[in-house]
Order: C-alpha cells, then structure tokens, then sequence
C-alpha cells in the first residue's frame, strides 16, 4: 500500500510494503528536493510535529531519516531555530559558535584532508604576545596548515599557540586531530570564549598558491583570539577561506 501525500508535502509516495525501510524512502524523497534544489540553501524545514503527522510516520522514524541527512551535510539542526537545507557550499557555524573548522566538517559530514605544512616553536613576536598576555620573546607554537575538500584546497590557516600552557605540542599529529580538541582532553584545558573578526581580503601569493586560486583573488578573512575559563588567552590564528568553496552564514535572533 502506498501513502500520497498533499503537493506541499515531503514526499508524494511512501510505501509501506516495500524493501527499504520508511525512514530510508523519508531520507532519500528528502534527498531528491534537495539535490534538485526543490529545496533550496536556507530552506527552512516544518517542525517534526508536524512533518510526522504530515507523513504519518513516528517521529522517532523521521528522526532517523533526518539524521542520515545529517550525516550526509545535506541537513543541519539548529537549536530552538529548526532543521535547515545547507548550502551547496560548506558553511561552518563558526559564526554561531565557538568550534573549529575539523569539528564543524566532522558534524557536517564532510571529507577533509589536512597537510600541516610547518610546526615549530618560536618567540612570540611583540604584537602577538601582547594579545596572548606573554612577555615579548616568550615562546608559541606556530603552525601552518592546509584544509582541503573533494573541491580542492578550502582553507589555509595559521595559529599561535602559548607553549606554557601546552609544553610539547610541536611534537603532536595536528594532520588528523582538532587543535581545541587535543588542548582539551590531552591538557586538561577549558576553552571557554573566543573573539572573531571577518573581513575581506586579496589573496597574497604564498596563500593564493596554497589555495590554487590567482594573486587577488577575493578571500574571507577570519581573525580569532581564544580564551581559557580563567580568562586567559591561549591561541591566536589567521584563517583565509576560499569565497568560492565556503561560506560562512550566521543565523540570528532578534531578542
């Protein structure tokens, strides 16, 4: 037996007696509008209440068909605000939260390679030790890495780490580990707050090679300062975004 449903619902047939379980048949109708853009970008799903009742399903077998969507990056949840269509191009909410870039493509399913091109100890160098809260000369981590997606390269960050508060991280796998991840649960420390600042800028040429894109192309520009739950300062980094192949959206609430 085969269930129809109204025009305005997700899917027009869901068979009941078929091999494939409902949920899958909810994901992959789901799936369709979406790749066939049905569904655009920032589409904002109905309520699971009402979806259920729509397909006459059990919430708990729409839960599951959401979250293979999930998975998939094809979906994201958004607390109190609902289920929304991503968009074809990656969008971290690093502009929602304070997360790193390995951790938002982790959530979203996405495939990411990392090439850490340098990991060394240097002296801090007096603009970057005054906003760590270091005297001038006193030591950090930098490191260089590359991120890259199927796409192609997506992002080229930079980030200066206190080496006090994480003696021997120059010797630590950063290729396969998220930094917040490794100062967390192999140092113990809170990460707590974070400062972001977003502008745009040109790609210099050493960036540009990196992300395979011509001298100028147009970049995103990230700046972030992170804190301890002590209100120290811990890391400091540079992120340069490539506009075509990420993008970065904030949902907001007015109250």
């Amino acid at each position: 037996m085969s269930d129809q449903l109204s025009p305005a619902g997700v899917s027009e047939h869901l068979d009941r007696d078929a091999p494939a379980p409902l949920h899958a048949q909810v994901s992959e109708q789901i799936r369709a509008k979406i790749l066939s853009a049905e569904w655009p970008a920032h589409y904002r799903l109905r309520s699971e209440p009402e979806l259920a009742v729509e397909l006459g399903i059990s919430r708990g077998t729409l839960r599951r068909a959401l979250a293979t969507l999930i998975r998939e990056g094809l979906l994201v949840q958004v607390r109190g605000r609902g289920t929304f269509v991503t968009s074809t191009a990656l969008e971290p909410s690093i502009a929602q939260k304070l997360t790193t870039l390995s951790e938002d493509f982790a959530r979203q399913g996405v495939s990411v390679t990392t090439q850490v091109v340098s990991q060394q100890v240097m002296p801090a160098p007096p603009p970057l030790a005054t906003l760590l809260d270091l005297r001038p000369g006193q030591s950090v981590l930098r490191l260089e890495r590359l991120r890259s997606t199927s796409a192609g390269p997506v992002v080229w960050l930079v980030n200066y780490v206190r080496t006090d508060l994480a003696p021997g991280l120059e010797q630590a796998d950063l290729a396969d580990r998220s930094l917040f991840g490794l100062l967390e649960n192999d140092y113990g420390l809170k990460i707590s707050s974070g400062r972001r600042t977003f502008t745009a800028t040109a790609a210099a040429d050493r960036i540009a090679e990196a992300l395979g894109v011509p001298a100028g192309f147009p970049l995103l520009y990230l700046e972030q300062i992170t804190y301890l739950d002590d209100g120290r300062a811990i890391e400091y980094s540079d992120v340069w975004i490539h506009s075509e192949r990420m993008r970065v959206t904030s949902l907001l609430s007015r109250r």
